[in-house]
């Protein structure tokens, strides 16, 4: 759809996805959220959301205008339904009403339990236009983590390898533990942004001991994810980066004795059922929203196999192996 053919409801609603954006790697646990407030034809406020438990979007819209007296006159524009719970921060729905807006459009509904269509009741018992569904499929795809999250009670997760124009993931052999760049560096600085936008990066033991990672965002300014390793034997040698305390690093295996670390959690399971839907499990009680898989083979196709992901990056380097381990296979 080009930008001539859309209904002014939509433009704004595209104009508060755009703000919503802003937020992108920080609103965890919380969906990112953008607000448009207009009176006639004219945009008077804007706001997004920024961090979990500082305001919302709507909030900051409504505070950002400076004659408040128009807003009785005005629509406002949520790309999320507006919240009537009590939370880190008061319910959207209530502020909504006090400063008797009339007309609220809204991208989607929150699938959030607490939320799920209680706001948008909420505002139409107090007299409110309430329109909802103005770009949803836009407004879910904004937030296609957090929908992910809330309805398959699981993390969204993305594939992510390079691999030669043969179709190798790596070579047979290796001369050094360190990684084999099939990617160049502006594909490895991409990747250490999409880190920063993502709550976890998982790998398998045998990336640890052929690679040893450091899995952090040192290329890209922002946060590092958590590190997630299944390691059933916990092989992974207590020298690698794996064990540093940059970030927190949540270790999945079978062994009943641990070490007690500052950074470092072990989860015992059976890998002898379903191993990714237990780790899924545990991540979603932990309420990770997210999490990149970035190898190896073994563990990719192992994803691909339970059908547990939802997107796949694949950086396609300008080098042939000619032999060595195969890139996974999506289905």
């Amino acid at each position: 759809m080009t930008t001539s053919e859309l209904t002014i409801d939509e433009w704004y609603m595209r104009r508060c996805i755009q703000l919503a954006y802003n937020g992108l790697g920080s609103t965890y646990p919380n969906p990112m959220v953008g607000s448009v407030i207009v009176y006639e034809g004219r945009i008077i406020g804007e706001g997004w959301h920024q961090k979990a438990g500082e305001a919302h979007a709507e909030v900051r819209a409504i505070t950002s205008v400076k004659d408040k007296s128009l807003l009785p006159k005005s629509t406002i524009y949520v790309s999320l339904e507006p919240c009537c719970h009590f939370g880190k921060t008061p319910p959207c729905a209530d502020l909504i009403i006090a400063h008797k807006i009339g007309r609220v459009v809204i991208g989607t509904t929150d699938p959030f339990a607490k939320v799920h269509g209680k706001g948008i009741e909420k505002l139409r018992n107090a007299g409110c236009e309430v329109i909802v569904g103005v770009c949803e499929a836009e407004c879910r795809e904004l937030n296609k983590r957090f929908f992910t999250f809330h309805e398959k009670h699981r993390p969204y997760i993305i594939l992510k390898w390079a691999e030669t124009r043969d179709g190798f993931i790596a070579p047979l052999h290796k001369e050094e533990v360190a990684p084999h760049w099939i990617s160049d560096v502006y594909a490895r600085q991409t990747a250490h942004q999409m880190r920063t936008e993502e709550q976890g990066i998982v790998v398998g033991v045998g990336t640890v001991l052929a690679d040893n990672p450091s899995l952090d965002s040192r290329s890209w300014y922002g946060r590092n994810p958590v590190r997630i390793i299944i390691d059933p034997k916990l092989r992974s040698p207590k020298e690698f980066a794996v064990w540093n305390d940059r970030t927190t690093t949540l270790f999945f295996t079978e062994e009943t004795s641990v070490p007690e670390m500052i950074h470092t959690d072990f989860f015992t399971i059976d890998f002898k059922h379903k191993p990714l839907e237990q780790i899924c499990a545990k991540l979603y009680e932990m309420n990770l929203q997210s999490m990149i898989v970035e190898g190896g083979a073994y563990t990719l196709q192992q994803f691909i196999d339970e059908g547990l992901w939802d997107e796949a990056v694949v950086f396609t380097g300008d080098i042939c192996f000619g032999e060595g381990v195969k890139a996974p296979i999506l289905k």
